[in-house]
């Protein structure tokens, strides 16, 4: 294959991970359009489906996430492989746990402060289900969210903002924090935001998928440690398929002999 053909197509670069290349005005306004249906439209096509129609929310969310990964492995110019073996240094995993030390120690302090009623409350009384939740988690939940807003964001959308960095990085905590409006509460959309734009901010200095990975499990293990598990929950129309699943999760156990 000849050199030039090697070379991603208008609007499709990874926003930094490829050469840039400079979409042109049409093109900019087809992801400009696409952005604001995908980010916007479809988080609050889910709050409906949710909290009106009284759907799952995991029985919606996994196909809509599997859509976005099928795009990024449908796209030629994507490499899973590429995005999977980048690694990320140590000073970036000090950084990653220093964060989370200091800002999530000041998170449980305030829980065990204001609110101590919740403070533990989960993984004290509830165990069973916590530690399959802690497991759960990273594997349901964060490797299909950090694919959706950082690896597709950043491959899809980073010509749309060239080296305009902080302003992409901005933009995709403000949408993370929005995407969780299907929790109907203002503190899963103002906390995501802010942790989402931490995320968005390491994944645009790193580039790897595992950085914000690791990351992003050890906000979520905090959540349903300290207490704000109740801000991440939809209601009682979640509870046909949490059941199914810790059947699902039963029965594996029995056939493991776990």
């Amino acid at each position: 294959m000849a050199k030039a053909d090697l070379r991603p197509p208008s609007g499709l670069s990874a926003g930094g991970s490829l050469d840039r290349v400079s979409p042109g005005l049409l093109m900019r306004t087809w992801l400009v359009i696409e952005l604001v249906l995908l980010f916007i439209g479809l988080p609050l096509a889910l709050k409906h489906a949710v909290q009106i129609e009284k759907m799952p929310l995991f029985m919606v969310l996994q196909p809509v996430l599997l859509a976005f990964i099928v795009f990024l492995l449908w796209d030629r110019w994507f490499l899973l492989r590429r995005e999977l073996i980048k690694g990320f240094r140590l000073s970036d995993l000090g950084s990653i746990l220093a964060v989370f030390l200091i800002a999530g120690g000041m998170v449980a302090a305030f829980m065990q402060q204001e609110m101590p009623e919740r403070f533990l409350a989960f993984p004290t009384q509830r165990y069973q289900t916590y530690e399959r939740v802690m497991i759960l988690y990273p594997l349901v939940s964060v490797l299909t969210q950090e694919l959706v807003y950082r690896t597709f964001f950043f491959h899809r959308y980073g010509p749309l903002f060239g080296e305009l960095r902080w302003a992409m990085v901005f933009i995709n905590g403000a949408l993370f924090g929005f995407a969780h409006i299907v929790f109907d509460n203002y503190v899963a959309m103002i906390g995501t935001w802010v942790i989402g734009t931490l995320l968005a901010y390491r994944y645009a200095t790193t580039r790897s998928f595992w950085a914000v990975f690791i990351e992003h499990t050890l906000w979520g293990w905090l959540v349903f440690t300290v207490g704000l598990n109740k801000y991440f929950f939809t209601g009682i129309s979640n509870m046909p398929a949490w059941r199914q699943l810790n059947d699902w999760i039963e029965a594996a156990e029995k056939q493991l002999g776990i």
